[in-house]
């Protein structure tokens, strides 16, 4: 039996594959999704973690995608459900449309199936309706048992000095004091509250969302990246509603 872990660097699965190690529960290997989209503090998040647990004997591998991420985005053909007519790209993922991520789930699930693995899932415990999916008998949720938020997560991280630092337009900035999910940074799942903080905060990431707009005719969630330039310009601040 195999103990693997599945990571993607945000607060959840970090605190959880550290509280592990912390705890010397059964380890293994830790797994890491490279979309080839995460923010670069993703990657530095990755290395740091990468060199931990290898100093205590733990294998760390990346997985990636069978295409590269902006070919299945813009190119990849595919036959719609709707009408039986070919098109080509999927366009952003996210909403209904979150080809990503089952492409993302599919792999970490065949890559642990290739021999008997218990699977950590970084789950917070009061991420309830996640929790109460339909999982492969394989997945153990250690957050839950542990009882360990959201909040706690992003605490226990902190309180181990780890964090999600990008360049901005006055110096840097950590991640989680402007985002409420450090998903990929061109998740069409992102709230118009997040994207005002690219907008104010990270030129760099917008300019890359405004690129890949002007590609894609179908709005990045209600509205396109163009016209939530044009609001936010004029002065429009989305008001954050806090997940409960």
């Amino acid at each position: 039996m195999r103990y693997i872990a599945s990571c993607s660097c945000g607060k959840d699965s970090l605190a959880m594959v550290y509280k592990i190690i912390e705890q010397q529960l059964p380890l293994d290997e830790i797994v890491f999704y490279d979309t080839g989209m995460e923010f670069q503090s993703i990657y530095y998040n990755w290395e740091q973690l990468t060199k931990y647990a290898q100093e205590r004997g733990i294998k760390c591998t990346t997985l990636r995608p069978k295409c590269p991420f902006l070919y299945t985005m813009f190119e990849q053909p595919h036959k719609s459900r709707k009408d039986g007519i070919i098109r080509y790209g999927y366009a952003w993922c996210g909403g209904r449309c979150r080809w990503g991520t089952s492409e993302k789930l599919i792999a970490i699930d065949k890559y642990c199936e290739q021999e008997d693995t218990i699977c950590y899932v970084g789950i917070a415990a009061d991420e309830t309706l996640r929790l109460q999916k339909e999982r492969k008998e394989y997945k153990r949720f250690p957050l839950a048992d542990w009882n360990m938020s959201e909040a706690d997560c992003l605490q226990y991280c902190q309180s181990h000095n780890i964090k999600w630092i990008e360049k901005c337009r006055d110096g840097y900035i950590d991640l989680y004091s402007i985002l409420d999910r450090v998903s990929c940074w061109c998740c069409a799942n992102k709230n118009q509250w997040e994207l005002y903080n690219y907008w104010k905060y990270l030129p760099e990431y917008w300019d890359k969302l405004k690129e890949l707009q002007s590609k894609i005719s179908r709005p990045f969630n209600r509205y396109t990246i163009f016209e939530l330039e044009e609001r936010f310009e004029k002065g429009y601040i989305p008001v954050h509603r806090i997940k409960k």
